[in-house]
């Protein structure tokens, strides 16, 4: 009597696990497509897949930045050009509109070094603060710029909002007065699992 109960419980017991087995995949596949539904939604949302705005750089030629190193050859300094070797280093605000009387969003500090023997073109490097639209944070860039069309500058970190950003900050002149410059900074930041999306600069 007590075996057959025995056996009664292990077939009980047996069949039990084969239907969570059998049930399990369907639990699995009902999770996964929730999930890819929740990533379908946040996708159409915008949320945490790309980020696009811009913002104004406000330069004074000694006041925001500095010549702290003289080039040593090629094109003469000038209002858009520096001589090859030249190291430049600034810390100016960031606006949200051209005009520099309007709200500071942020701030960029960094260096260049002319690289090029018509002073027009540098290796750049920067650390960009930002709070701006409810997003706080810096992105870290290294690349190389140009004094007098659009570059796009790739983005090498981040932190806060900007972690594990990857992407691009396009600089463009906008207008040159004397020794004041103002510059146009477009953000183009991708996130993973979407940053395989990142179009790549030309």
């Amino acid at each position: 009597m007590a075996v057959a109960g025995s056996k009664t419980v292990s077939l009980v017991l047996c069949l039990t696990m084969i239907c969570f087995v059998q049930q399990l995949p369907c639990q699995f596949l009902y999770a996964a497509a929730a999930s890819s539904s929740s990533q379908s939604d946040r996708s159409k949302e915008g949320h945490g897949k790309t980020l696009r705005f811009n913002l104004y750089q406000q330069e004074t030629v000694n006041k925001t930045s500095y010549m702290v190193v003289d080039g040593v050859a090629g094109a003469a300094a000038s209002q858009t050009t520096t001589p090859f070797g030249t190291v430049y280093v600034f810390r100016d605000d960031l606006t949200v509109r051209a005009d520099r009387s309007s709200r500071v969003a942020g701030v960029v500090e960094g260096g260049s070094i002319t690289t090029s023997f018509d002073g027009l073109s540098s290796l750049s490097m920067g650390k960009i603060t930002v709070n701006h639209r409810g997003h706080r944070g810096s992105l870290s860039v290294l690349g190389g710029t140009h004094n007098t069309r659009p570059s796009d500058c790739p983005v090498v970190g981040g932190t806060g909002d900007f972690a594990y950003a990857v992407g691009y900050v396009r600089t463009s002149p906008v207008d040159f007065r004397g020794s004041t410059l103002t510059i146009k900074v477009e953000f183009h930041l991708f996130w993973p699992p979407y940053a395989h999306h990142a179009p790549t600069s030309k």
